[in-house]
């Protein structure tokens, strides 16, 4: 077993939006917090998640899985913005608890939550993984204004062919981007083309260690 699973614990915050829990994956050496919160079709046992979740650890970095209360409550459909940003409030003391830096990041709708709230909340930067771009097949509805309006260092890593929004499809801006070849909106790979599900988490969990690592 490794040291993350061993050392792993979890912890319930009461909300303004109902029960929060957050799941500990602690450094042995932290120097920052990475909390991550989950989109709206899934928890946080997302691949992306799993993967920075056993990556960071190992160098310096405490990873926060956030579920927002909705899912701790069993429901199947993700309430409103509104609400999802009020449960990522609502957690924040317990992120900075530790008294590290934390960045703030999540997948998919996740990655909103965090943008939209991160200035506010004093977030080191924003880790955006899938960030949802537009619905897919309608363009003209963009949130690029929420990944724009994030106003601290942000990192974006999208799949190539995520129908959110591929990379080409992202406006320029002061936020930094990495491609996974192929990659859907959870990051899988076709396996007759582009890297192996273990490459592209290489791809992933390696970009996002260099960028927290270049923020210390």
């Amino acid at each position: 077993m490794s040291a993350t699973e061993t050392d792993r614990r979890t912890e319930t915050v009461d909300t303004d939006a109902g029960t929060a829990r957050i799941t500990w994956l602690p450094a042995e050496r932290p120097r920052l917090v990475l909390a991550v919160g989950h989109g709206a079709g899934g928890g946080i046992e997302s691949r992306d998640l799993r993967a920075l979740g056993a990556a960071l650890p190992a160098h310096g970095v405490t990873v926060a899985l956030v579920e927002q209360p909705w899912r701790v409550a069993g429901k199947k459909v993700a309430p409103a913005p509104k609400t999802l940003d009020t449960g990522w409030r609502g957690v924040w003391p317990a992120l900075t608890a530790p008294g590290r830096p934390v960045v703030a990041g999540g997948r998919s709708a996740g990655a909103r939550v965090a943008c939209r709230t991160a200035k506010e909340l004093g977030a080191r930067a924003v880790l955006a993984l899938s960030f949802p771009l537009h619905p897919p097949g309608k363009p003209e509805k963009s949130r690029a204004d929420e990944l724009l309006g994030a106003g601290v260092p942000t990192l974006v890593v999208q799949g190539g062919n995520d129908p959110f929004g591929r990379p080409a499809e992202f406006p320029a801006g002061e936020y930094r981007l990495t491609e996974v070849p192929y990659g859907d909106h959870g990051f899988a790979v076709p396996k007759k083309s582009g890297p192996t599900e273990e490459e592209a988490m290489d791809i992933l969990t390696g970009a996002v260690t260099a960028w927290l690592a270049a923020l210390a």
